[in-house]
């Protein structure tokens, strides 16, 4: 008699079932106005990534940013062209994540990850949550290191420190792409991120080969959604350069992450949330605009027994308006900006740094006295020539009428002359307060 063994084997069972694909909820679609679409169908919730099929075969890739009358809006990441009344939804995704990893290093992706720098695919296995997750106030390290940018004016007047979030602030024209630039080449971060989000198609390649350098390439990742990307590409190519920051943050390394603009991600935002029958508010921007905004922001930063984010973010002021909206709203988040000069500009003056009106709050934790003191007293004798300066222009001031006129007036060129920095050139940190001590002792 043939004895009955009970055991059974379940590797190819389990093999067999994680090789199948889940059947997706579908729906059609019955609306389509400007940028949005209206489905009937599948239960999806917010952030869901879903697929619109149309009769030809095309599929076109959306995102679920809505509900109205238990029907789903959603907004393709691409041209609304080819849907057709009845086109098919599927359901694809429930928790929007990418895979990263080091294969990023060196690359140059879109808004939705993938490569378009001809180097083919990237093998990345580690699975991140695309818009973040909420860090634990007391999980965070206080600042307490400086980071080198290789900017002496920032060195020495601003200093930043690893984990901090500075606001580089101007209108448009006055050199936030030169700063943002000098900064991703001069950098001692391990790794740094840039995020070019809704600025120029041309400004894409000229970035990477004049700012960056094959050199600075090595250690960088560049995320591109430009202004001719869908509102939703724009957001999560914000948002996907931050998720790979924090990969690199949880492996131990300092990085730096680039971000120009916040205020075309704040415009995007502001696209999505009409679309969506969201009610306009100061400027035109939707309410959900300044939540999402410190959401973005405030996943920088640095982690106990890990390392660091330092979030770098150019915000375009409109009209020079450093009270608008979007400036305001950013200012109040970030630890610090730093305020680039239209005059300065105009004479050539570059980095464009307005030192009077910039601030770095962890400046004051993290530098020696000595150094604080240095940088107070310049300040000190730029904001006297400052006040009168337009007596001194026209003739009207008599040299000896006042002391500290005259000893401004007698180092105003030294001054200038120390914030004035060559676009290729990198001044470490220790180099920049020697050189702050030698202009404020000759």
């Amino acid at each position: 008699m043939t004895s009955f063994n009970p055991t059974i084997k379940w590797d190819k069972y389990q093999e067999a079932l994680q090789s199948c694909q889940p059947i997706g909820m579908e729906g059609k679609i019955v609306k389509v106005a400007g940028i949005v679409a209206q489905a009937n169908g599948p239960g999806m919730s917010i952030g869901s990534l879903c697929c619109i099929k149309n009769s030809s075969g095309q599929n076109m890739q959306a995102e679920v940013i809505g509900f109205n009358d238990k029907k789903v809006i959603v907004m393709p990441f691409g041209e609304m062209r080819g849907i057709e009344p009845g086109s098919r939804i599927v359901d694809i995704d429930k928790s929007p994540a990418i895979k990263v990893g080091e294969a990023y290093l060196s690359r140059v992706v879109d808004g939705l990850g993938n490569p378009i720098d001809g180097k083919g695919t990237i093998q990345a296995k580690a699975d991140y949550p695309i818009y973040g997750n909420v860090i634990n106030p007391l999980k965070r390290r206080i600042i307490n290191e400086v980071i080198d940018v290789g900017v002496r004016s920032v060195n020495a007047m601003h200093t930043l420190g690893k984990g901090q979030r500075i606001a580089i602030m101007s209108g448009s024209g006055v050199g936030k792409s030169v700063l943002m630039g000098m900064i991703a080449r001069h950098t001692a971060a391990d790794v740094i991120v840039i995020a070019l989000i809704g600025e120029r198609g041309r400004e894409v390649r000229e970035f990477i080969e004049r700012n960056l350098g094959e050199e600075g390439l090595k250690k960088s990742v560049v995320v591109a959604a430009t202004s001719d990307s869908p509102a939703l590409v724009r957001i999560r190519g914000a948002h996907l350069a931050t998720t790979i920051a924090e990969y690199f943050r949880d492996k131990g390394l300092d990085v730096v992450l680039i971000m120009d603009s916040i205020t075309r991600f704040a415009m995007s935002l502001r696209e999505v949330g009409l679309a969506a029958g969201e009610p306009p508010s100061a400027k035109g921007y939707t309410p959900s605009v300044f939540i999402q905004i410190p959401k973005l922001l405030e996943r920088a930063g640095n982690i106990e027994n890990k390392g660091s984010i330092t979030g770098i973010y150019t915000v375009l002021v409109e009209g020079d308006d450093m009270s608008e909206p979007i400036a305001d709203s950013v200012r109040s988040i970030v630890d610090g900006h730093i305020i680039l000069s239209r005059d300065l500009a105009h004479k050539g003056h570059y980095p464009a740094i307005d030192v009077l009106s910039s601030i770095s709050r962890v400046m004051y934790d993290i530098v020696e006295s000595d150094h604080l003191n240095m940088a107070r007293k310049l300040v000190k004798v730029l904001a006297t020539y400052r006040e009168a300066e337009d007596l001194i222009n026209i003739g009207a001031y008599v040299d000896g009428s006042d002391p500290q006129i005259d000893f401004a007036k007698k180092m105003i060129h030294k001054i200038n002359s120390f914030l004035h920095q060559d676009i290729n050139q990198s001044i470490t940190f220790k180099e920049s307060i020697v050189r702050l001590k030698e202009v404020l002792t000759e």
